[in-house]
């Protein structure tokens, strides 16, 4: 059975850094895309950022050079480190695999 168990999220002020994690049971993250998605309130889900199954990494212009998307193979965990927050950048954040998704965890900037 794939589990995708996101962690990280919390309560920061704007201006500040989270690292969230995501870690993986039931299929290799090395040989995968593994996306991380949010959803703001009252918003669509939307895509932040992608890491394949060569180490290439994209971003959405939101969070270009502010957000940094990366992988342990050895821990089977992808990480995405969110330095220089915005109150905009409040929402839940999930990460993805194949047609799996975590259950969320939730990011809170405040002004």
């Amino acid at each position: 059975q794939v589990q995708l168990v996101e962690s990280g999220g919390g309560n920061v002020q704007a201006g500040g850094s989270l690292r969230l994690s995501c870690a993986a049971s039931g299929i290799t993250f090395s040989i995968n895309v593994v996306g991380w998605y949010r959803q703001a309130p009252g918003k669509q889900r939307e895509w932040v950022a992608y890491i394949n199954n060569a180490g290439f990494t994209t971003y959405a212009d939101s969070v270009k050079g502010r957000f940094t998307i990366s992988r342990d193979n050895a821990l089977n965990t992808v990480y995405l480190q969110m330095n220089s927050l915005k109150p905009e950048d409040t929402a839940v954040y999930y990460c993805n695999c194949r047609s799996t998704w975590g259950k969320g965890t939730l990011v809170t900037v405040s002004s």
